[in-house]
């Protein structure tokens, strides 16, 4: 990664709809440079894909949970067959699976309270792998939507 892919980036984070040759003249290259750049990031997969970023109240889901979940026994078919199961959600929006002590972090996106007590209750609370579960409402959120390369780490001295 060098100056000119990482301001790419910047500026396709900021709006990956705009053409090649808009990109180009923003950063002051070709098109054909530009392009190839492009290119080059997507094969390297540093570029994974373009999204678009959809007002989850639009879909009436406007509460959205983290919800913490323990799973006995752990094991690898367990956090498999766990992961696989709620990520077919049509609530839950992300799995992160952890190390520390909770197994799985939840994003979810419901239409209201009563929307999210019916899907722990209804839903969580009656898959046998958990042993338990914590919620945290998200009031508000705040989101970077330019990430930039980090400095490699400072060599070991020997």
């Amino acid at each position: 990664m060098d100056e000119l892919d990482s301001a790419i980036i910047a500026l396709l984070q900021t709006d990956a709809r705009q053409s090649n040759r808009e990109l180009a003249r923003q950063l002051g290259v070709a098109p054909s440079t530009c392009l190839e750049r492009v290119r080059a990031l997507t094969r390297r997969g540093v570029i994974r894909g373009y999204h678009a970023d959809i007002d989850l109240v639009a879909l009436n889901r406007g509460v959205q949970a983290f919800i913490a979940v323990q799973v006995r026994p752990l094991s690898r078919q367990v956090i498999d067959a766990f992961k696989e199961a709620v990520g077919r959600m049509p609530e839950v929006l992300t799995v992160f699976v952890l190390a520390g002590g909770d197994d799985f972090q939840l994003h979810v996106a419901v239409q209201d309270l009563d929307h999210l007590h019916s899907f722990l209750v209804d839903r969580l609370s009656k898959r046998r792998e958990i042993v338990s579960f914590r919620s945290s409402v998200i009031y508000q959120r705040a989101h970077n939507p330019v990430l930039s390369p980090l400095p490699a780490p400072a060599p070991n001295p020997v």
